[in-house]
């Protein structure tokens, strides 16, 4: 703030005595001191920050109340004994890091004039800050099934649902780790997720694909000499758009009716071309800003944040991850980032060795500190493995049906 700035607020003192003596003069005193101490706190806290450390507080203390407002509003399924759930509450600091009242997913009922209200401030993907209240409400309109809202039905209530994430990490090349990932209930892949020639050490079976328009587009172009032509189609797959960019919300829109996109950088697109010509509508899911919110600033808080918040965001396997903790029994992670990732190539399918490469928008080395963390605790496994070696970490799930069934 300038000095003329103070000097403009503090100029209402003597418009306030004229209006008030005459009716009280003891009134006015008080509300002249209250003022002069407002503008004397606001002038000298506004001196002691930043522009950029004063909107990153009042940012960040929104993104809080968020997670907040919605753990307010609802209560916490009973989960199967089986569940990871019951790891995290008897942690201390998992319990204060992990709430799943948070919406993982948006779709038409979750779309309501309070949620507006509360993300309409905040920037993607983080909320709908510049997008059209109408835009919006017509892309979460056709997510109109209630499947939409969900990323499975449990059969019943005691299930316990067992998922796999496969992220593209070269350490699956030669992990021979394929039927293990496949013998999950439900298995998790994004982006440049090639199977063709790969089936021993990343399976076969894909219940969700997730990813941003971005890097789906990047991922068809960047990896087709690998052999990433297309993304998995199946009549079951479940595919999950994280809304980086207002092209996503464009992008679900137009999967949904069958047309082409009509506007912003993928005009003219036809996304039938991306997911096959005939999906269902129970197909499509959209990550919830509200959940991209509560695990950046729980999980994924990265010293990024302050030099690049307006790119930073998850990785989107990162997302994928997040989600299956949030909503499956028993999760393992494949393909992730561990702490001798320099002895691997940066994906399996790479033809000549690649090193990892640290972009600002991800902190990859906060997310592998993250599985390592989680797995320590047994809230998901992890796969690990020295260089060459390809039986260095069995899942224990596999291992104790081994022992059941030649028992």
């Amino acid at each position: 703030m300038k000095s003329t700035d103070y000097s403009k607020t503090c100029t209402v003192l003597p418009r306030v005595y004229s209006a008030q003596h005459s009716r009280n003069t003891k009134l006015w005193l008080c509300r002249s001191i209250l003022a002069a101490c407002v503008c004397f706190i606001y002038w000298n806290v506004l001196g002691l920050m930043s522009s950029e450390d004063w909107s990153t507080t009042f940012y960040r203390a929104g993104l809080e109340a968020e997670v907040n407002w919605f753990e307010n509003k609802a209560e916490e399924e009973a989960a199967p004994a089986c569940s990871l759930r019951h790891t995290i509450k008897k942690d201390d600091h998992l319990k204060r890091k992990f709430s799943f009242l948070v919406p993982v997913l948006q779709w038409r009922d979750s779309f309501r004039n309070s949620h507006w209200q509360k993300l309409q401030n905040e920037p993607l993907p983080y909320g709908w800050k510049d997008q059209p209240f109408y835009e919006i409400g017509k892309t979460l309109s056709l997510l109109s099934h209630p499947a939409n809202s969900r990323l499975f039905e449990r059969k019943t209530s005691d299930t316990c649902v067992r998922c796999a994430v496969v992220g593209n990490g070269g350490i699956l090349n030669g992990s021979r780790q394929g039927k293990t990932i496949d013998s999950h209930d439900y298995v998790f892949r994004v982006n440049g997720a090639i199977i063709q020639g790969f089936e021993d050490d990343v399976g076969t079976k894909t219940s969700f694909y997730g990813f941003t328009t971005n890097s789906l587009k990047n991922s068809l172009i960047g990896y087709y000499q690998d052999g990433f032509h297309k993304v998995p189609r199946d009549p079951d797959i479940g595919y999950i758009f994280i809304p980086a960019e207002t092209r996503d919300y464009v992008m679900l829109a137009a999967a949904i009716q069958g047309v082409s996109v009509t506007s912003g950088p993928d005009k003219g697109d036809r996304p039938s071309e991306l997911f096959g010509y005939n999906p269902e509508i129970h197909q499509f899911k959209m990550i919830h800003p509200s959940f991209i919110q509560y695990v950046t600033q729980r999980f994924l808080k990265s010293p990024l944040l302050k030099q690049f918040r307006d790119i930073y965001m998850p990785s989107t396997g990162a997302l994928m991850l997040l989600v299956a903790l949030h909503n499956c029994d028993q999760v393992s992670a494949y393909g992730f980032i561990t702490e001798n990732y320099k002895d691997f190539s940066d994906h399996y399918y790479d033809k000549v060795t690649k090193p990892l490469i640290f972009y600002a928008n991800h902190d990859m080395k906060m997310e592998g500190s993250l599985w390592k963390q989680l797995h320590s605790k047994k809230v998901l496994w992890l796969y690990q493995r020295q260089t060459n070696d390809m039986n260095t970490s069995v899942n224990p799930g596999t291992s104790e049906r081994k022992k059941r069934k030649n028992a």
